[in-house]
């Protein structure tokens, strides 16, 4: 057990539990409500830092170690993870009126996701305790990123997708190794399946929805942007961030709470939250307190946060609350423009990634955030790109249109080049 980590808490009835053996969800309120907080000993990681400062360790999310429920030895400083580019889109944030406007680019990441960071803390607390092989369910990215970390420590590995999973990602697993269970059926169909088969055949669970190890890997992104906001004047007045099952936003906004609890920063930035217009779950349980009616019709081309049945919106709904935060929705048209912005912008930004630019976007045009000044005077944002446009090329074509065909002549070229505007040098 790490000296750091002090316990369990249940998120719906608020049961404390003590840390020592590996423990998913709280048994009085079940494996589909009881989801678990990890807790830490904040004076104690206070001390540590102070002792070991931040500013000499290692520019990856291992750096954190305190402030994750791994054993010392489990970590592994070998796997290079996090510590991702703040990119300052100033000539961006002009057009949109803002004062600031940062993209936070987690395609850096390994297997070019965001869910490089639960993955890596997944698999490294698998094998600390001594897991024979490992599972999870995804849309595409956290299985991507889990049988990429599977094959560095040498586990089995199973993943199971919707049939739908785009075919770049599923590229990815079938080189890295893992037995890939394609479900003809929706993504919660293939949650519950592989929930099924971890309970059968007794592998580690590394499903976010049940398994609290997880969301801390995923905090390590908000601890990073509050370490980082320091060269870019401070914490930004608005993180935002795509939401899916709801861990990611849950785990940012853990990570920046931690930050500003051990005096790294000053205060805190409110949260928005970016969901697709066709699959909004979390943006109704905003409101209302609960859950929609299931409904699996909805679509979106954003296939990262396509996720009708949540599994952790309590946690999200929790962040989004405590920071005064808001849910934007935004269709397919807003995220393929997006797409296309950001990669102006030198961020190649899958659909989900690029969903919350357009949800800053639509958010300015909302009133929510300040923006649409002239000369820059409205907010300071920071958007997190969580997954690279190579994870979704067939998406990246439609956002970035066609290549300008021409035959082998430099007449043609010239006439194509005035069609579309790049005379310079043209005679």
């Amino acid at each position: 057990m790490t000296a750091y980590l002090t316990g369990y808490t249940c998120v719906v009835c608020d049961r404390s539990f003590e840390p020592g053996a590996l423990r998913m969800t709280c048994p009085d309120c079940g494996p589909d409500e009881g989801i678990l907080d990890v807790n830490y000993d904040l004076n104690a990681v206070r001390a540590a830092w102070e002792k070991s400062p931040l500013a000499g360790r290692p520019l990856n999310h291992w750096r954190y170690r305190e402030l994750l429920p791994l054993e010392d030895s489990a970590v592994r400083d070998d796997w290079s993870v996090g510590w991702t580019p703040v990119i300052d889109a100033s000539r961006l944030a002009k057009d949109l009126g803002l004062q600031q406007l940062l993209l936070k680019d987690e395609g850096r990441n390994p297997t070019a996701s965001f869910k490089d960071r639960a993955s890596s803390v997944g698999v490294a607390h698998a094998l600390q305790h001594g897991a024979g092989t490992i599972a999870c369910a995804s849309t595409g990215n956290a299985a991507t990123s889990l049988a990429g970390h599977a094959a560095l420590a040498g586990m089995p590995c199973v993943i199971f997708v919707p049939h739908t999973a785009p075919e770049p990602k599923l590229a990815q697993l079938l080189v890295f190794g893992a037995a890939v269970i394609s479900v003809q059926g929706s993504y919660d169909q293939a949650y519950q399946l592989c929930s099924q088969a971890c309970e059968k055949f007794g592998w580690y669970n590394r499903n976010c929805a049940i398994n609290p190890v997880l969301v801390e890997g995923k905090k390590t992104g908000g601890l990073e942007v509050a370490e980082q906001s320091h060269t870019f004047g401070g914490v930004p007045d608005w993180v935002a961030i795509s939401v899916g099952d709801g861990c990611t936003i849950a785990g940012i906004w853990k990570g920046l709470k931690q930050m500003h609890a051990l005096g790294v920063i000053d205060r805190l930035p409110r949260l928005l939250g970016v969901q697709a217009r066709g699959v909004a779950p979390i943006a109704y349980a905003l409101e209302k307190g609960k859950m929609p009616p299931v409904d699996d019709t909805g679509a979106t081309i954003a296939d990262s946060i396509n996720v009708a049945v949540p599994r952790n919106w309590r946690k999200a709904v929790n962040a989004l609350k405590d920071a005064d935060g808001v849910v934007v929705c935004v269709n397919d048209d807003q995220i393929l423009e997006a797409m296309r912005i950001s990669g102006r912008h030198g961020v190649y930004a899958e659909p989900a990634a690029a969903a919350a630019l357009a949800g800053v976007k639509a958010a300015i045009a909302d009133g929510i955030i300040s923006g649409g000044q002239s000369g820059g005077g409205g907010d300071r944002v920071l958007a997190m790109v969580t997954g690279s446009g190579l994870k979704d090329t067939h998406a990246a074509i439609r956002a970035g249109g066609e290549p300008i065909k021409i035959k082998p002549s430099i007449d043609n070229l010239a006439s194509a080049l005035a069609g579309r505007g790049l005379t310079d040098g043209v005679s």
